[in-house]
Parts: structure tokens; C-alpha cells; sequence
């Protein structure tokens, strides 16, 4: 494609998402969201973390629904059961770090991964407790919250959320998925699944067909896993869990991210090269939960900062060539500035 015509098709696609012609939704979607730690040593931002979110508050605050994966327990005190190593970890952030969420503009956190279980179920209960006060909705745990219900402007939205641990609404479960999804369709306008799947590291970029496995476990088969979840009502879905990006593709219609790396982890994990890309999706879906248009804004993670904007826009390019690479036959057009719009609409013009 030569320059004229891929400033053109760019041009077209900043227009359609910045001035869409019909009505839409925004869903504001990032990955892991780790604040800090007090476990097993002190290392928290400065400022009780009140600049972690600076650059991304504008675009979490101005959707009609800003959702990501909490990575942690919030909890004051407590023991953990893990066996801390090179490969095993526990996080356990200050309670009151959770005002900087509802600041930010969250109002949904994922909490089915391998960390809202750090500190046992007293740990558990004190991030629900947390989340609670500042009126951020969460879902995950099994037996506890399997789904969960926020209104918003009008718009009824239905949220659920899967993992691979044992003490979460597990994605290997297709009966549990479906049943969940089933009971959730009915009461809302649109719904949104969250996933925590796949190997963890620079290693696990690519999305492989079949099953992940990591660390002896079975971390999913998360193509059919997601194409499933679509394919029983769900309008989007984002997944998180490798601490990389990887790929986007939409699938009949709805939009689908198998991964958001990292978002906003100042300490505790590894931040070099592609581990400290922190991508910060806006997408605009349709009132029948289609997907219409979106842009991937770029962020770079500064240790003991947070993410920070990145004009190179460089977690954008790192999801364009993931998902040319992984994803045969995807109507998705992506710019270089991270502008996101189907192939139809470009070829309408």
C-alpha cells in the first residue's frame, strides 16, 4: 500500500471514530491493574499513587463504561499460602489505593486471576469490601460473584468475568460459561466477558490455536473459548493474563482483544521491552452490541509511575502485526496511530 492511499484510509478511519454517523457505546478496556505492594516488601508510588492514572484518567472518565483486570488483593494485613519464588508471586495493595480506581474512571475490575486469591478469603473480601465503597462493580469468583449488573445513561450492561484458577468461574468450564451467559443475556443490553488465560511472558505473544499450557496448568483454549462466548450472546470480550499484548479480531461481528498486558503495575513486575506496553482501548460498539469503531491508545509503564502516553505508538503497532500475523481473514483495519474501523466501511467510501 502506498503512502497516499494509507493516509487516506487513516483519515477515514480518525474520522468514522472520532465523528461516528450513528449511535454508539464506548468501552474503555486495559489490561492488568497492580498498584503497588506491601508484601512481601514495602514498594508503593509516591503520593499514595494519586499520579498513576494522570495520562489515562481522560479517556477511563469519558466512556460510557471503563472496565480492566484487578491484579491483586487489596487488603490491609493478612497471610498468604503461596510459596513465594522466582515464578510465584502475592500482591497485596493498601485499601485505601482503591479510591485511586473510582478516580481513574473504572467502574468494572476483573478479579478472576491468580492474585485476588493472594491472601486467602479474608484478603478477598476485603478488595470486595474495597471496590464496594467506591462503587467499582466486580465479577469472577466462584460461588461469590458470577456476573454483576451496571446502568448506565440508559444502557443496562452485563459484565462476567473467567479464569483458571480453582477458586474462579473457570473458562475449561464451557457448561459453567454457558450457563452463566445464559442467565446474564436476559438482563442486559449489552454484555461484556473478561478472561484471564494463556502463558505468561514476552514468549507468549502470539495467540496459538488449541490449548495454553504454563506452568503444569491448562490455561485455555482461548479462540474457541471467546468465538463461544459470541457465540452465546456475548457483544465483546477482552482478555488479560500474559502480562503482553496480543491480537484482536472481530468475530461475527463483535470485537474481541485476547490480550491487554500489563496497564498500570509500577512495581512487582517486569516492565522491559514489550512486558511494559500498556495499551488503553476505546472501542465504539453499536446499540446491538456490534462492533462499529475504536482506537488503541498507546502508553508506555515507567517503574514506580504507572503508564505514561507514548507517541511512537508502540503497543498499537505491537497489536496490528500480532493480529495481521494471527488472525486469518480479519475485517479489521488498524492505521499505524492505532485507529481501528472494519474493512466494509473503507471499502464504502
Amino acid at each position: 500500500m502506498n503512502h497516499f492511499i494509507f493516509f487516506i484510509l487513516s483519515v477515514f478511519t480518525l474520522n468514522v471514530f472520532c465523528s461516528p454517523s450513528q449511535d454508539t457505546l464506548t468501552i474503555a478496556i486495559t489490561g492488568d491493574i497492580m498498584m503497588g505492594t506491601t508484601f512481601p516488601n514495602m514498594a508503593l508510588p509516591e503520593n499514595e499513587g494519586k499520579q498513576l492514572f494522570l495520562d489515562a484518567e481522560e479517556i477511563l472518565s469519558r466512556a460510557d463504561l471503563a472496565v480492566g483486570n484487578l491484579e491483586c488483593a487489596l487488603c490491609d494485613s493478612g497471610n498468604t499460602q503461596k510459596v513465594i519464588s522466582d515464578q510465584c508471586f502475592a500482591f497485596q495493595t493498601p485499601t485505601h489505593f482503591s479510591a485511586r480506581l473510582s478516580e481513574a474512571g473504572y467502574d468494572f475490575l476483573s478479579l478472576a486471576n491468580n492474585h485476588s486469591y493472594d491472601f486467602g478469603l479474608s484478603g478477598l473480601e476485603s478488595t470486595e469490601k474495597a471496590l464496594d465503597e467506591q462503587g467499582i462493580s466486580y465479577a469472577g469468583i466462584k460461588g461469590r460473584t458470577h456476573s454483576t449488573i451496571i446502568k448506565r445513561n440508559g444502557v443496562t450492561f452485563g459484565l462476567c468475568a473467567f479464569g483458571h484458577n480453582y477458586y474462579t468461574v473457570r473458562h475449561n468450564d464451557i457448561s459453567l460459561v454457558k450457563s452463566v451467559l445464559e442467565e446474564l443475556r436476559p438482563k442486559c443490553d449489552i454484555l461484556i466477558v473478561s478472561f484471564h488465560g494463556g502463558g505468561e511472558g514476552s514468549a507468549y505473544s502470539h495467540l496459538p490455536y488449541g490449548r495454553e499450557f504454563y506452568l503444569d496448568e491448562d490455561r485455555g483454549d482461548l479462540r474457541t473459548f471467546a468465538h463461544f462466548c459470541i457465540d452465546n450472546g456475548a457483544d465483546l470480550v477482552y482478555g488479560h493474563g500474559p502480562h503482553v499484548v496480543r491480537c484482536i479480531e472481530v468475530y461475527k461481528g463483535h470485537f474481541i482483544v485476547y490480550s491487554l498486558g500489563n496497564f498500570c503495575t509500577p512495581y512487582g513486575m517486569n516492565l522491559k521491552g514489550r512486558m511494559g506496553y500498556a495499551p488503553l482501548l476505546e472501542i465504539k460498539i453499536l446499540e446491538n452490541g456490534t462492533f462499529f469503531s475504536g482506537r488503541i491508545h498507546s502508553f508506555i509503564q515507567q517503574r514506580g509511575v504507572g503508564p505514561r502516553r507514548d507517541t511512537s505508538n508502540t503497543a498499537a503497532q505491537e497489536m496490528k502485526d500480532l493480529t495481521l500475523s494471527d488472525i486469518k481473514n480479519n475485517p479489521i483495519f488498524i492505521d499505524k496511530d492505532g485507529n481501528m474501523v472494519l474493512n466494509d466501511y473503507l471499502s464504502s467510501k
